[in-house]
């Protein structure tokens, strides 16, 4: 068809303007003459070159078969397809023609997108996704261009490739790739069958272009993309905040372990649930309509730090084999297990069908209030129960510091119902596995307000997976302290860094120090030692940038001097040239903001090249992988949040108490802060239930965040007190490897 051809379309449809023009595809406005000229969108499928007969054949059967598909969807998110014909041997779709303009327009005109109006598209086209998939109906070319944005809805398009779940026609041996290769996922680009994990990567793909301004993958040529996509993880999202986590969570490589639409859509309630809709936002999908999909790889926000204290040389006994095992996900990788002395005899373990759910009751038969034992006195009858949630990675990578975490919030519990610490209150612990994973952060969430008898959250460790699960916790009013968090966002607004600072969810708390801390207390260490010329390099992570920009702002104000900055592809291993102008810099110290991964070649070929000068970073390097990776560590330094438990009296006391207690992982660099986070919920119910004469309230839950922001009392890592959700006593501890390993060389407070 031409523009000079105005001849009727199957004796109906006339040509009046083309509007539009792809890949696989031109549309143009028309006007249906069958219905008092109504204005239509005509698209026209254009075959790609080199195509043979047989394969022609087959893929005009196979649009017109599922563009017909196509016809079967009713939602306000779906373009509406009127009519499938064929002209001169090619399929025209025959579509309402929608008076807006594309994701791609908008994207063009005003270049990246704010937050909120990207997450309300989001919703918007999972939305429609949903629809789709539950017909059994892949889009497979999810990109801006076919993302339209009318006056009052967002509309997904060009279903005109869509791929029914159940076809068999494949057109692999041709080498056809169907779809836009910037957007398509691992398994698209190696020709395999399509599935709705397909969709979501894509959407991914184009949310991630909307806000941060350029696709998540960037290459020249389709081979060396496709490598990118099958070899590299994307680009860390500078500008996307909370949506961060989204993003990552729908860039998963693997399909088996992407985030499902159902976790998803949780997801992007958590980033709208404040937003001032610029758009209609939908109503996102139900968990119920759509299918979870299983865990997929963490986003390791949280390195593994050095094992503080070794594992007891006595092993504990493993629970019997045959005790059920756990419900729900067929994916799950949670614990089958937890291994505890003997001597904790009277421990019950309830295996929930919910999920990943592990609840065991902490009352013993020689507690003083339940009756039985040595200390008689008391009757259970007379102990109300309460819950203390705690959400940890229980599983994967980051597993022993998970186990820690929740060993941890397990003593201290005991330690409250041992010593009756709050009369007529008996304490259970729930912990969850979360993977390191932030797409069953909000599942997490949603299970924990559903419990009644739940009165408070510990956890979680990764400050991804807290942006997904605080909102949902802050939203219910259910309190949550976290000994890991270390993001400023959280606690400070998700404009912290420019100077605007607002609390976003009065529920959060945390007993650590946070990213904001890192960098001042790094620069005042390295002015300490004598530097006054310093490199400054980051990965553009959220957790890079914020190490980055505290040091410099301190670096400056302490009189230093910042002889170059340079921002890194966290996938990059090749330095040579960031080599050479840091050895011209005159540099004396590097300091680098990101992840061990990435500093450890650098730090490697620095010292190959002849610049012989320590690198620094934040705990984000501090890892031992970034010894193993790097023979050439000796001299470089890294900032950890807190302070060795060895260091005081009441460490050395948790950590004697709690290798007594038999555990089989050790507590970890987060133990002790998880105790003080636990102890700092009982310590609330304490004062909920002596302010209500000495019985627990009804509105315990609702009461205790304000319980929780009065609190002061000595906890093993020191004074536990918050301040707008942060800790009032945030202490730093700056690691520096000797002979291989990294050793303590100070502590000191947040603040000079």
């Amino acid at each position: 068809m031409t523009e000079e051809n105005h001849a009727l379309i199957a004796g109906r449809y006339q040509l009046v303007e083309r509007i539009g023009q792809g890949g696989m595809g031109r549309v143009w406005r028309g006007l249906d003459q069958q219905l008092f000229g109504r204005e239509v969108a005509v698209k026209e499928i254009l075959f790609p070159p080199g195509m043979d007969e047989t394969d022609r054949e087959a893929l005009l059967r196979r649009f017109t078969g599922e563009a017909r598909a196509a016809v079967t969807l009713s939602h306000p998110g779906v373009i509406t397809v009127h009519d499938v014909v064929e002209h001169r041997g090619a399929p025209v779709i025959v579509m309402e023609l929608v008076r807006g303009r594309s994701l791609a327009a908008e994207i063009r005109s005003h270049g990246r997108l704010p937050v909120q109006r990207v997450a309300e598209i989001g919703a918007a086209v999972l939305d429609a996704l949903t629809a789709a998939h539950a017909a059994r109906i892949v889009h497979r070319d999810i990109k801006p261009d076919n993302v339209l944005l009318a006056k009052d809805r967002v509309v997904l398009t060009d279903f005109g490739i869509a791929h029914l779940a159940d076809a068999t026609t494949k057109l692999s041996h041709s080498g056809i790739v169907i779809g836009t290769p910037q957007y398509m996922p691992p398994e698209q680009l190696d020709g395999k069958r399509p599935t709705p994990a397909n969709d979501l990567w894509a959407l991914g793909a184009t949310l991630y272009h909307a806000v941060e301004g350029h696709p998540p993958f960037e290459a020249e040529g389709l081979h060396a993309l496709a490598v990118a996509v099958f070899t590299r993880p994307h680009r860390p999202p500078v500008h996307a905040g909370p949506l961060a986590p989204v993003l990552d969570a729908l860039l998963t490589k693997d399909p088996g372990r992407r985030v499902g639409a159902a976790e998803a859509a949780e997801m992007l309630r958590g980033v709208l649930m404040s937003a001032t809709p610029s758009v209609a936002t939908p109503t996102l999908p139900d968990s119920s309509k759509a299918g979870a999909g299983p865990a997929r790889h963490p986003v390791p926000d949280r390195p593994t730090a050095p094992p503080v204290v070794a594992a007891p040389d006595e092993q504990p006994p493993t629970l019997d084999a045959t005790a059920p095992s756990e419900q729900g996900d067929p994916t799950s990788r949670g614990p089958r297990g937890l291994t505890r002395r003997s001597a904790v005899l009277g421990t019950a373990l309830a295996v929930l069908a919910t999920g990943s759910f592990l609840t065991w009751s902490l009352t013993r038969d020689d507690d003083p209030r339940s009756g039985g034992g040595a200390g008689g006195g008391g009757s259970a009858a007379s102990s109300v129960t309460v819950r203390i949630g705690v959400d940890a990675p229980l599983s994967g990578g980051f597993s022993s510091m998970g186990a820690g975490i929740r060993n941890s919030a397990e003593l201290a519990v005991r330690t409250a119902n041992e010593t009756g610490h709050v009369p007529g209150v008996t304490f259970e612990l729930t912990a969850v596995d979360d993977g390191a994973d932030p797409a069953k952060g909000a599942a997490n969430a949603t299970r924990f307000v559903s419990d009644d008898e739940l009165v408070g959250v510990v956890g979680p460790l990764n400050s991804t997976v807290a942006r997904t699960l605080v909102p949902v916790l802050s939203r219910a009013g259910v309190v949550n302290v976290s000994p890991g968090n270390t993001d400023p966002a959280l606690t400070l607004g998700p404009d912290w860094a420019t100077g605007t600072r607002v609390r976003p969810y009065s529920t959060y708390f945390r007993t650590v120090g946070t990213d904001a801390d890192q960098g001042p207390f790094a620069a005042r260490y390295l002015r300490g030692a004598g530097k006054t010329k310093l490199y400054v390099v980051d990965d553009a992570s959220p957790h890079g940038t914020a190490v980055a920009s505290g040091l410099t702002a301190e670096w400056k104000k302490l009189g230093g001097t910042v002889v170059g900055t340079e921002h890194v592809d966290p996938a990059e291993r090749d330095f040579a040239g960031l080599t050479l102008r840091v050895r011209a810099s005159g540099a004396e110290a590097v300091y680098f903001g990101g992840y061990y991964d990435t500093a450890a070649p650098l730090s490697q070929q620095l010292k190959q090249a002849g610049v012989t000068i320590p690198l620094m970073g934040g705990d984000g390097i501090f890892d031992q992988a970034y010894l193993t990776g790097n023979p050439r560590a000796d001299g470089d330094l890294a900032t950890q949040i807190g302070a060795p438990a060895t260091e005081s009296a009441a460490g050395r006391d948790f950590l004697a108490r709690y290798e007594k207690a038999g555990y089989a992982q050790p507590p970890g660099w987060y133990g002790p802060y998880a105790y003080d986070a636990t102890w700092a919920l009982v310590e609330a119910v304490k004062a909920v239930v002596k302010a209500n004469g000495g019985t627990l309230a009804g509105d315990t839950r609702a009461k205790l965040p304000q319980a929780v922001e009065q609190l002061a009392f000595d906890g093993v890592t020191g004074r536990v007190a918050f301040d707008g959700g942060d800790a009032v006593d945030r202490r730093l501890t700056v690691y520096q490897v000797d002979g291989g390993s990294w050793q303590a060389r100070t502590t000191g407070p947040s603040a000079p």
